[in-house]
């Protein structure tokens, strides 16, 4: 029984519909807000889905996007049919002048500089290597029991050593 309501169409017409016929019945000059928008669609239709306002604002911004409203201080209206198509952001593409009837295009250019043209005459050197790879050697791993030949005494501590004082004695003091 409840997947029968689940599965029946509903009788509500689509979004951008009721949004158009909300603006069409304000009929504001300064267009319509959201909000009259809203509460024109829910005294006209009564079974209205749960997230009514965030599809509304989904529609909303899909129908300003495509160019079917215009958007003016925060008021949702109709373009007028003598105003220009909403241009697309950045400077426009230069216009494509057709080619005359027979002419074969060439592919485009690769990207990139050119490569130097091989002299034909020029017999190819073989590369040298010296027996060595490219690059700097890796570290030698150092043996696990090895004994490094280094003064009797700790080890150097890192960084700068601390300051030398006199002491109070040598200073004078006793």
């Amino acid at each position: 029984m409840a997947t029968e309501e689940v599965n029946k169409p509903s009788s509500l017409p689509q979004y951008p519909e009721m949004i158009f016929a909300a603006i069409a019945a304000l009929n504001d000059k300064n267009g319509s807000n959201k909000s009259a928008i809203s509460k024109y669609i829910e005294s006209q239709y009564v079974d209205l889905p749960v997230g009514h306002s965030d599809l509304l604002q989904i529609h909303l911004n899909r129908l300003k996007e495509s160019g079917d409203l215009i958007l003016v201080k925060s008021n949702y209206m109709r373009p007028s049919p003598n105003t220009p198509p909403k241009r697309g952001r950045g400077r426009p593409p230069k216009p494509k002048v057709p080619l005359p009837a027979g002419h074969v295009s060439s592919p485009p250019r690769p990207r990139g500089r050119p490569p130097k043209p091989r002299d034909p005459n020029s017999v190819p050197t073989p590369k040298v290597s010296s027996g060595r790879p490219r690059g700097r050697p890796p570290k030698k791993a150092k043996p696990a029991g090895a004994a490094i030949p280094t003064k009797s005494g700790p080890p150097r501590p890192r960084g700068r050593p601390p300051k030398v004082r006199a002491p109070f004695a040598s200073a004078g003091f006793d």
